[in-house]
């Protein structure tokens, strides 16, 4: 982690009114195999999707709160194709842990010694007992995902993320369902959406192309260093989720997806775009889904047009080329349909490789510009 000393104003560098934290923290991010990575690499892919069918995304939208008291069920996403983490610590002397920074969640979690899932035993867990600011709460949690659910309970204890340990509550796992878990390359998640674990307004990401270092997540502020160009701002269409207008997908010139305009989610926690299943199968049978690596030179962009903005995807970024089996995959996928009745979109780490994404929680909106 590496933090400026210097005080200074956000609108110095945004244009903003507003002034900021005294500190601009980076913290960098490893980018490690996703599930589906280690699975295809594995040769485990084809028979754990028979076995696991499921949607890359769940309902959150209107899930109601549990009572107080009671078990609380968060759905969130998978964890299938996560790929960004970074390091946190937990308790007195620190515990530390590998966990995914997720604007698609609000939650703090990590594995146990209380846990008995196979999945715990091949991540770091944590030890009440080795902490000596650890307090018990009793409060159940379980949070249901798409490709499994973790139930454990919420306890509080010195979480450093930053420059500055606070104490947080945090969930801590007894059992993690589903064999999936056991070949994530993260112990846990650390959630930055609405209403966040971080007290600061603006945070940002610079997610690096093909290297595993050189990704970092900002906070306090934003280093210009990391992006081309200025700062296009799109406003939140929803006050409590990191959800936007998508004005339209475009190939060729033709409109192919979001015809009628719809809406999407910028998230951190997902590696590809997600949408539909029919507009996705639609895209996959203009660049085949098992693609020639060869064509990715000469396919054209796909233009996701943001608040009257163009941000072009190219073949680049949007085919993926096996490390093991040298084949090439598209980084579309459908299951977005649970979400909502009408057309969803998320934009993964694909989109957010190729711009530089802030994430302005005092203002509603998202700010947008070419990676470096």
């Amino acid at each position: 982690m590496w933090c400026s000393g210097t005080t200074f104003l956000l609108h110095l560098l945004l244009g903003f009114a507003a002034a900021l934290s005294p500190l601009l923290c980076l913290i960098p991010l490893t980018k490690v195999k996703s599930i589906r990575e280690n699975l295809r690499e594995k040769g485990l892919l084809k028979n754990f999707l028979k076995e696991h069918p499921f949607n890359m995304i769940q309902n959150r939208l209107n899930q109601k709160p549990a009572p107080q008291g009671k078990v609380s069920r968060q759905p969130l996403r998978n964890y299938f194709d996560m790929a960004y983490v970074g390091n946190i610590s937990i308790g007195t002397p620190p515990q530390q842990f590998s966990v995914i920074f997720d604007t698609g969640s609000s939650d703090l979690w990590v594995p146990s010694i209380y846990c008995q899932s196979r999945a715990c035993n091949t991540h770091r867990v944590f030890d009440p007992f080795k902490s000596t600011t650890f307090r018990y709460s009793g409060v159940p949690i379980e949070l249901e995902y798409a490709s499994g659910m973790m139930s454990g309970y919420l306890g509080y204890d010195t979480v450093r993320v930053m420059w500055t340990p606070q104490d947080q509550e945090f969930g801590y796992s007894q059992w993690e369902e589903n064999e999936a878990f056991d070949h994530a390359m993260f112990d846990g998640m650390l959630g930055l959406g609405y209403p966040g674990l971080i007290a600061q307004p603006v945070f940002a990401f610079y997610l690096s192309t093909n290297k595993e270092e050189g990704s970092v997540v900002m906070f306090g502020g934003v280093d210009r260093s990391f992006y081309k160009g200025e700062l296009k701002w799109v406003p939140l269409t929803k006050p409590n989720y990191w959800q936007i207008a998508l004005d339209r997908i475009t190939w060729r010139g033709y409109v192919v997806a979001c015809k009628s305009g719809c809406q999407a989610v910028i998230d951190t926690g997902s590696s590809l775009l997600i949408g539909p299943t029919k507009e996705v199968i639609n895209i996959q049978k203009l660049i085949n889904f098992l693609i020639q690596c060869s064509t990715m030179n000469t396919l054209p962009d796909f233009i996701f047009t943001i608040n009257n903005v163009q941000y072009p995807v190219p073949a680049r970024a949007y085919i993926q080329k096996g490390s093991s089996t040298g084949r090439c995959y598209s980084n579309f996928s459908g299951g977005t349909e649970d979400l909502s009745d009408k057309e969803f979109w998320i934009l993964g780490d694909v989109f957010l490789r190729l711009y530089f994404t802030v994430f302005d929680r005092g203002q509603d909106r998202i700010g947008l510009a070419p990676a470096v």
